[in-house]
């Protein structure tokens, strides 16, 4: 295969299994899957990253990321 090929299903894989923590946090169902709103959020979430705030804003949702992800592989979410 060629390198090219294997870095498109790298990025491929990448896309989904990021799309899959969208509707894994519960976003689309809650937005109705209003794209726009989806968007905005993301949006928001990357000025809050780029703020004084951003390194508290990382660690927070680092934690929450953990957490969730944790209970999951205990079975409890």
């Amino acid at each position: 295969m060629r390198t090219w090929q294997v870095q498109r299903r790298a990025r491929t894989r990448d896309l989904i299994e990021l799309g899959g923590l969208v509707v894994k946090s519960g976003v689309v169902d809650l937005t109705g899957d209003d794209r726009a709103i989806i968007l905005g959020a993301l949006l928001w979430m990357a000025d809050k990253l780029n703020s004084d705030d951003g390194q508290r804003a990382r660690e927070l949702w680092a934690g929450k990321g953990k957490e969730a992800f944790d209970a999951e592989s205990d079975g409890h979410a």
